[in-house]
């Protein structure tokens, strides 16, 4: 075991600045030990017995959550961890495991209002350490959730982009197919021969037919009986193709009535190709109308992407309509929303100003409680999600809600402790509460729960005017 001296503590980088006879009653008052790999500095949930100098050596440091080990960083010497001046904190929430032979130094928390009292440059110099440790925890937990959230919503967005892609790729691959075959259906119909009022007449008739609003909802039978009847009639008049026609003219609400209506007007011999000429052209809208769908449907996911991430805002705070983010929010989680089979109720106060607030903070704050709410009622195979916003006087108040089993009331004093989750490892990191309520805070706002079971609510409140 090597020898201290304050000319080896000047390689902290912190201490450097703190006179020698600082450092020498450090020492003095310090118990010098060394630990042998796989064993524990400290533990989580036990009191902190003070300020851990290494020396030499690695440490690991972890959580357990269900039995299973989380790491969260390794520390290696020189570092100083454990309990410095004027933390509140006095009992650890990891814990410390040695990964590599270590020597430390531990000055003992008895003694540290004696050092606070006569040692001004060290404690200084401590407290340095801990605001240094504050803001890089912060950091960390903000960026460690954010990673969290970003590969759930990645996963369900990444399956709603691929049904309207492929239903993209798969309507244009049938639509050239079906243009190919287009020139034939042409020579039949440029070989017609008809009076130009019957031309108008069966062509206003196809408008009349496809305008209509009160299209009829059929029961499967009801469609089957009515394809037969359809079909019959245009094979009693020779029509080809009459599957395909009775099928697709039933999709766009025609009946047998409608196509004795056209043949007034359509000689006999040329029902087949007019008919046929009809159809391939209601193909084509379809093919045509479903093909916009589905590139309105990823535009609209592109859109929510933008406005959940706020990629194209500055950074500051501005004011914003906070129904814009939840509900970008909701399409962002939209396919663990179905997977869950949750009913999502939307009660939106539409005359609630705008509110000043950074954007993407507050969509990790919709992000985390939606996130929990669905894994909440995931048991059940079902749930309600229910969102409510509101004015109260200068505050705009957002509830969510959920009828899940509700929070035991044993943990409800902790479920915004940082590390603190019921969830299995991988599932939760217990920062996202946390994060909440710090963005909350940010914000000058404040958040609170009411859980019954059945019905669990987290009420937040903003100033509209942050």
């Amino acid at each position: 075991m090597q020898t201290v001296t304050p000319e080896l503590l000047h390689s902290f980088e912190t201490l450097k600045e703190v006179p020698l006879e600082q450092l020498q009653w450090l020492i003095d008052n310090s118990t010098q030990y060394e630990l042998a790999e796989g064993e524990l500095l400290f533990k989580a949930d036990t009191p902190v017995k003070g300020t851990h100098f290494i020396l030499q050596g690695k440490l690991k440091i972890y959580l357990l959550q269900k039995n299973e080990s989380r790491e969260i960083t390794e520390w290696e010497a020189p570092y100083i961890t454990g309990y410095l001046p004027f933390s509140r904190g006095k009992t650890a929430n990891v814990f410390g495991k040695i990964t590599r032979h270590a020597f430390i130094m531990t000055f003992p928390i008895e003694k540290v209002r004696d050092l606070i009292s006569n040692n001004y440059e060290l404690t200084q110099a401590l407290v340095h350490i801990m605001t240094t440790r504050v803001r890089d925890f912060t950091s960390y937990q903000q960026q460690n959730e954010k990673m969290l959230a970003l590969g759930k919503l990645s996963a369900g967005l990444a399956h709603e982009l691929n049904n309207p892609a492929a239903a993209i790729v798969r309507g244009s691959t049938t639509l050239i197919k079906h243009l190919q075959l287009e020139p034939q259906a042409f020579k039949a119909v440029i070989a017609i021969r008809m009076e130009d009022k019957d031309v108008d007449l069966v062509t206003n008739k196809l408008f009349e037919v496809l305008s209509r609003t009160d299209k009829p909802k059929l029961t499967l039978m009801e469609r089957t009986e009515q394809e037969d009847t359809m079909r019959d009639w245009l094979d009693d008049h020779q029509v080809s193709n009459s599957d395909e026609i009775a099928e697709n003219f039933l999709d766009y609400a025609f009946t047998c009535d409608d196509l004795a209506t056209f043949k007034e007007h359509i000689p006999e011999k040329y029902l087949s190709p007019i008919f046929n000429w009809i159809n391939t052209n209601l193909v084509t809208e379809r093919m045509v109308h479903d093909i916009q769908e589905s590139s309105q449907r990823i535009s609209e996911l592109v859109s929510s992407v933008k406005n959940f991430t706020h990629m194209d805002q500055g950074k500051g705070k501005q004011f914003t309509d906070i129904h814009v983010g939840i509900k970008s929010t909701l399409t962002m989680m939209n396919y663990k929303l179905k997977k869950g089979n949750i009913e999502v109720i939307e009660e939106f106060d539409n005359t609630l100003p705008k509110i000043m607030a950074l954007v993407g903070e507050l969509n990790q704050v919709w992000t985390n409680l939606i996130d929990n709410a669905v894994d909440a009622m995931a048991p059940a195979g079902k749930g309600q999600l229910r969102i409510k916003t509101k004015k109260d006087r200068e505050y705009a108040e957002i509830t969510i809600t959920d009828n899940g089993p509700g929070i035991p009331e044993e943990i409800r004093s902790r479920i915004f402790d940082p590390f603190f989750t019921t969830k299995e490892i991988g599932k939760g990191t217990g920062l996202g509460l946390d994060v909440v309520n710090q963005i909350i805070k940010q914000h000058k706002g404040t958040v609170k729960v009411d859980s019954v079971p059945g019905r669990t609510s987290f009420i937040i409140c903003f100033p509209i005017n942050g």
